[in-house]
């Protein structure tokens, strides 16, 4: 009998799976893309390593966000500043049919940097990658808290737990227009 109701159930489970599927990739890709546009522009702002060898440590950085021509995607580009010394900082990311987002932080965890290695855009104002190094494993997630900031986290994995490790607030800095209303 179990088997009876699964047979029946099961095709008209994947029907409506593939029908709201069809329609969802292309909703997905311009929420996506409105994401992505409003990180456009330049932002600044502070930051603190709030766990870890180095908790405690405030920084400020500065960064350009910028989206490529055909691909969907962003790149963030500048860099931090703790007292006297600055590091450049990079991160770019485009979607892989595989896992979401792929890219990299910095040059990769080839390199000193991370692989970020999968990633969603949850909705207009939110989107989450998962960042990768050796044993290392964790999550960037990037709010927006409205058009003018930006809230990142960085946490990482210890045992079963996630474990925030670095938090920022980023403003914008210039008058790049977002949403669907250009400035005049």
């Amino acid at each position: 009998m179990k088997r009876a109701i699964l047979s029946a159930a099961l095709p008209l489970a994947a029907s409506i799976a593939i029908a709201a599927g069809a329609a969802a990739p292309a909703a997905a890709n311009e929420r996506d893309r409105q994401f992505f546009q409003s990180i456009e522009g330049s932002w600044a702002g502070a930051g603190e390593i709030v766990a870890g060898k180095y908790k405690g440590t405030k920084f400020n950085c500065t960064f350009a966000g910028s989206t490529p021509q055909k691909d969907l995607g962003m790149t963030l580009d500048g860099g931090c500043r703790v007292g006297i010394f600055t590091q450049k900082m990079s991160a770019s990311v485009v979607r892989s049919k595989a896992v979401g987002y792929k890219g990299e932080f910095m040059d990769g965890a080839a390199g000193s940097g991370l692989d970020i290695v999968a990633g969603n855009v949850v909705n207009q104002d939110k989107v989450v990658f998962s960042i990768h190094r050796n044993d290392l494993k964790g999550v960037m997630q990037a709010r927006l808290a409205d058009q003018q900031t930006m809230n990142v986290t960085i946490s990482v994995r210890v045992e079963d737990d996630m474990v925030p490790v670095i938090g920022m607030s980023l403003k914008r800095v210039d008058d790049t227009a977002v949403g669907a209303i250009a400035r005049q």
